[in-house]
């Protein structure tokens, strides 16, 4: 299996602008073929700690069956619109890919 986690830092941070990416991640980026666990939301503000990292505003939340096919999701057209559609409200983009295992 893949993971696919996404973590994206708004320049407009307002509440629409957050839940207009959360809902074109849902309309978008849910229904490519090999998607086992979809999920997407906020950073929970409550949650401070050392550790805790704060520089991000949505987070996504992928994992495939295989590697393959998080390829074909990567190329597929609804990701392509859901970049075109949100980019230019993006401070920053951190993308963290894993070969996981089921246990």
């Amino acid at each position: 299996m893949h993971a696919h986690n996404v973590y994206f830092s708004l320049q407009d941070q307002s509440q629409g602008a957050i839940q207009r990416l959360l809902d074109d991640c849902v309309t978008y980026l849910s229904i490519q073929h090999g998607i086992t666990s979809f999920r997407c939301g906020v950073r929970d503000q409550t949650l401070d700690r050392d550790v805790n990292d704060l520089d991000f505003d949505v987070s996504l939340h992928i994992v495939f069956e295989s590697r393959a096919a998080h390829d074909a999701y990567q190329i597929d057209e609804q990701h392509d619109i859901f970049v075109e559609r949100n980019s230019d409200n993006w401070a920053g983009v951190r993308v963290f890919d894993t070969s996981v295992q089921s246990h």
